[in-house]
């Protein structure tokens, strides 16, 4: 019997392994959107009935395939410096993972123990999802990447609804129409599965019907703003060679010199490779490129004068034809272990800095006169939704300053594509680009892709600035909705399914 039962559940741990690797299938860049229903129904056929116990060891498991498979592109970027950290990168990734399967571990846990079923059950453990994927993006500085929601980022219609329930809505909205499939197989009656299959089947309808009528309302006009965003495709383990460090920087300059012209013109993340404000030959090779109708705004690292000495930040600059910078803004979103390591861990970086970054203060809105205000972004901050725009000044434009070259040509790239393209559709703002590799983009505010220039290409991208929106409702109330929605959801299900069990206890008796 003992043996039987262990066979049992390594059989169910492994189903939630395959389940959790299939559900990155229904994210970018695979999009593939059946993998969803496909995954996320086998989670809950395989937790239905079990105790909170062994329902936590199955979350743990799908967690671990997803992130797995899901996170397998950071190990790229311990290979970048291989001789130091290239023995780090599949124990570090595997690590990860089996921290961050705790948050669906602790969801399906939660879910076995409210002992849900049908339609209610379906929305209690899309509430679950969803309440442990908001825990996952704000514990510890907070991780929100490859939420499930994401699924739909690559399609104009489904992803609209994200102008007004953000991307945390919408991974509840995808959660709960996956498991639709599961709730169907485990209907008692007839009228319970046809119901469930029929809101399998309209959910999606009824989100590309949003979809088309937020579409058929985009406003037409041509923009008197001209961006050219350069892609230098520089390796890398290149980027901070003393020996190469002219090489990349004329690069820059000889590729934004191309014939044609541009108001905006957009360099990625430390595109210099070095501190450019402190270089005047740098400097004045910069204003002799532009016009006087032009602006740079370009990624750099920056240094200022401390009480315990220098400060280290990651900003963007901003440069015009008589010098500068003239302003800037300084990443407040820092990447753990990239730029910098909390002090209880004796861990080195693995970017090679004389110290760790300092978070500047926020977000931020850069204007320059006649320009468009700009929400000046770098990176990794592109992920966390709702925290990309300064409320007190609505700008025009989300500019993401990106160096994705860490990853090489992985998956991880086109992630982190899908997550800055939402935050567009979110804010209701075009969305501008630039990363060192790729994928650099410009996205108007429906997430519509305007240009794209692929990875580890070199080259410019040159396109008009689409129109803003007025805001959206999701850049009014931003995730404040999402707590109400897990409680009210909770509330909702356990009420109605605590009378149906009353209405079952009645009818035998």
């Amino acid at each position: 019997m003992k043996r039987r039962i262990r066979i049992e559940r390594g059989a169910a741990a492994a189903a939630a392994l395959g389940a959790g690797a299939t559900a990155v299938l229904s994210l970018p860049p695979f999009s593939i959107l059946p993998a969803a229903p496909l995954a996320y129904s086998a989670v809950y056929l395989l937790i239905a009935g079990r105790d909170a116990l062994p329902a936590l060891g199955i979350g743990w498991a799908f967690g671990l395939g997803y992130f797995g498979f899901g996170l397998s592109w950071i190990a790229e970027s311990f290979f970048v410096d291989a001789e130091r950290f290239g023995w780090m990168g599949f124990p570090a990734v595997a690590a990860l993972s089996a921290c961050l399967a705790l948050f669906p571990a602790l969801a399906c846990a939660v879910f076995a123990r409210l002992r849900l079923s049908g339609l209610t059950g379906a929305a209690g453990f899309a509430a679950c999802w969803l309440a442990a994927e908001w825990l996952r993006g704000h514990v510890l500085t907070g991780f929100p990447w490859n939420l499930p929601g994401y699924a739909l980022a690559d399609f104009d219609l489904l992803r609209q609804p994200a102008a007004w329930f953000g991307i945390y809505g919408l991974s509840f909205l995808t959660v709960f129409i996956a498991v639709l499939p599961a709730v169907t197989l485990k209907a008692h009656t007839m009228a319970a599965r046809g119901g469930a299959f029929v809101l399998a089947a309209a959910l999606p309808a009824l989100l590309a019907g949003l979809g088309v009528v937020r579409l058929a309302t985009a406003p037409a006009g041509e923009s008197s703003i001209r961006l050219r965003i350069v892609q230098g495709n520089v390796p890398q383990s290149e980027k901070w060679r003393p020996d190469v460090r002219e090489e990349i920087f004329s690069r820059y300059l000889s590729l934004s010199a191309r014939p044609g012209t541009c108001d905006l013109l957009l360099w990625p993340e430390t595109a210099f490779p070095g501190y450019l404000d402190e270089d005047p030959e740098a400097v004045r090779r910069l204003t002799e490129l532009l016009t006087e109708s032009q602006l740079l705004l370009t990624g750099v690292p920056d240094r200022v004068p401390g009480d315990e000495g220098p400060l280290y930040f990651n900003t963007i600059q901003t440069y015009d034809s008589t010098g500068g910078p003239i302003t800037g803004y300084a990443k407040h979103h820092l990447v753990p272990f990239g730029e910098y390591v909390p002090h209880w861990m004796p861990l080195a970086r693995l970017v090679d800095t004389p110290g760790d970054f300092t978070p500047g203060p926020g977000p931020r809105t850069l204007a320059f006169g006649r320009y468009p205000l700009v929400a000046a972004t770098i990176c990794y901050e592109a992920i966390f939704p709702g925290h990309v725009v300064d409320p007190l000044m609505r700008p025009d434009l989300i500019f993401n300053a990106a160096n994705d070259a860490w990853f090489g040509s992985s998956i991880g790239p086109y992630q982190h594509l899908a997550a800055a393209r939402m935050r567009a559709v979110e804010e209701g703002l075009p969305l501008a680009r630039a990363a060192n590799t790729g994928v650099s983009a410009v996205f108007d505010a429906y997430g519509r892709s305007v240009e794209r220039l692929g990875l580890e290409e070199t080259g410019i991208l040159d396109a008009d600035l689409p129109p803003p929106l007025s805001a959206t409702l999701y850049a009014w109330l931003g995730d404040f909705t999402v707590p109400p929605l897990i409680a009210l959801t909770f509330l909702g299900a356990w009420s109605l399914d605590a009378r149906a069990r009353r209405r079952q206890s009645i009818s035998e008796i």
